[in-house]
């Protein structure tokens, strides 16, 4: 099974028994900055909170093709992403086995940062006390508590982790820990352990353009931490029911190697 392979069986095992990101439910939103043809006029000044700061509140997706979700870690020049001796030998066996024993396949959450990858959109809403964010895929959600809240210090692991949030400058902060060390950071297989700490930084650069900096900072897994970039873009559509479990036949079929 070539790469290619690998990423379609990830998309349309788990993904593909949905309705495609084309199908989406078109809103025509109010408020919206449009050009004369009436599409989304992207680059528009980015709206602001009543406090003055960007406000990333809104539907946004990761722009096709997915890379990201085959290789999180593919921009990355050699030398900047070393595994330990713990993670070198999972991440062999899951590119030997070609990724058939990937939580995805039997629709397990896709965890921080795997969520943001897939070609289908998040939404965020933004409150005074939270940020909210709304997966499409695997029907998905996220809370980060903006209250002024500590990270806890003996979590219970989860798959999505415990999040807490703040504001540097014109950039939102995202803290996250207390992974379960069975989750994967891509349809490649690179592994994470229960040390994982995720910090996102969401810097909305216009109206259409929200960057998401992602920092992989894992010293069980990896011997330094790591960064990526992953450029959201505005959708004027909203969220559509994903039931991942609904009629998927092709479970059965997943053999790998």
């Amino acid at each position: 099974m070539t790469a290619l392979r690998t990423v379609l069986t990830s998309l349309f095992v788990v993904f593909g028994i949905q309705t495609s990101s084309s199908a989406q439910w078109l809103t025509g939103a109010r408020g919206v900055p449009r050009a004369a043809d009436g599409k989304i006029d992207l680059s528009a000044p980015a709206p602001k909170t009543e406090d003055g700061k960007p406000d990333i509140r809104g539907t946004w997706q990761i722009p096709p093709p997915p890379q990201y979700l085959q290789n999180l870690a593919k921009d990355l020049k050699p030398g900047e992403l070393e595994m330990t001796p713990w993670a070198q030998p999972i991440y062999d066996q899951r590119r030997a086995t070609e990724s058939k024993d990937d939580p995805h396949h039997s629709c397990i959450v896709s965890g921080v940062p795997r969520s943001w990858l897939p070609p289908y959109p998040a939404k965020i809403f933004n409150t005074p006390d939270e940020v909210v964010i709304l997966f499409e895929a695997v029907q998905t959600w996220r809370q980060v508590f903006t209250d002024g809240r500590a990270l806890p210090k003996d979590p219970n692991p989860t798959w999505m982790g415990y999040s807490i949030g703040h504001w540097d400058g014109d950039t939102f902060v995202i803290e996250t820990t207390g992974f379960k060390d069975k989750g994967w950071l891509d349809v490649d297989g690179h592994p994470l352990s229960d040390q994982l700490r995720v910090t996102e930084r969401l810097r909305r650069k216009d109206f259409g353009h929200l960057d998401v900096q992602v920092t992989i900072d894992d010293p069980k897994a990896y011997k330094q931490p790591w960064t990526v970039t992953l450029p959201m873009v505005y959708q004027d559509s909203e969220l559509l029911e994903f039931i991942c479990a609904e009629n998927n036949r092709d479970l059965p079929h997943i053999v790998g190697k």
